[in-house]
């Protein structure tokens, strides 16, 4: 049986490594007025914090169905089955458009996967399912060893400014202001599907510190895992933080990733996150 492996935009794997791995994507888009774009087709995120300095904040969008029938029709001539893993069910629909999708088509059989999660942790799952892909494995065994890896997937946000998420809907006016006179940094995990705060933090290097020592209390195992650095247009600071981590913990493969547009809409230039998974 021959699988694909499909994933969206929101997992931010770079173009070389998804063609490499015989990756392939579904991109969400970003709406600026009347035009959209196709993340990581049409806009790259250092285009996308360039533009947002200079206009208002976008919307975002998830693919729509028919996108994804087309999508899977043209993965039918090839393969035999898809696993398709997708950014959390609890904020976007994306995940559910697979799903409906994948009823509609005939001559494929798509599993359909709620990383519950997003960005390069997201990733992580993609990854491992293209390893297992590449390797000949049954999707009942490569979906198998996702929800095994979903017992230990861990991830940290911290956002530096709250106005995106205020501007965005997902913090109150109040709460924004009062946040911006205290200069609480949100420390935000997913939880249940959703973006919740963890722990508001009063400084940017405290917050950086805790998400430290979170994955100090996993990886203090000394078990091998996986991390990444996702950074929102922070590369040289991402890249000084990847020297520490490394010197700290040996038994971590670390890695630097990004937000991109459609994340980057609601946590803003200048947010860090850290995420892992045991190898």
């Amino acid at each position: 049986m021959k699988t694909a492996v499909l994933t969206d935009s929101t997992s931010y794997i770079p173009k070389e490594i998804r063609e490499n791995l015989n990756i392939h994507m579904i991109p969400l888009s970003v709406i600026f007025g009347n035009e959209t774009y196709k993340e990581e087709v049409d806009i790259t995120a250092d285009q996308f914090y360039e533009e947002v300095k200079h206009r208002q904040l976008p919307t975002t969008s998830q693919p729509s169905v028919g996108e994804f029938v087309e999508l899977f029709e043209k993965l039918a001539t090839e393969y035999d089955a898809v696993i398709s893993i997708h950014i959390s069910s609890g904020i976007s629909g994306t995940f559910q458009g697979a799903v409906s999708a994948g009823n509609m088509v005939e001559g494929i059989e798509v599993y359909p996967f709620d990383s519950e999660i997003s960005c390069m942790v997201q990733g992580f799952y993609v990854l491992k399912a293209a390893e297992m892909a590449a390797e000949g494995k049954a999707p009942d065994e490569i979906m198998a060893q996702l929800d095994e890896m979903k017992k230990s997937i861990r991830a940290y946000f911290m956002v530096d400014d709250l106005s995106n998420l205020q501007r965005g809907g997902r913090l109150s006016s109040a709460q924004a202001i009062i946040g911006s006179l205290l200069q609480v940094k949100p420390l935000l995990h997913f939880e249940n599907k959703l973006i919740v705060p963890f722990e508001k933090i009063r400084t940017r290097k405290k917050a950086m510190k805790r998400i430290v020592d979170l994955l100090g209390e996993d990886a203090k195992s000394g078990e091998p895992f996986l991390a990444s650095i996702i950074h929102a247009k922070r590369e040289d600071e991402a890249i000084k933080w990847k020297e520490e981590l490394e010197a700290i913990y040996p038994n971590v493969e670390f890695s630097i990733s990004y937000f991109g547009p459609v994340t980057g809409t609601h946590l803003g230039e200048g947010s860090m996150g850290l995420g892992w998974v045991k190898k």
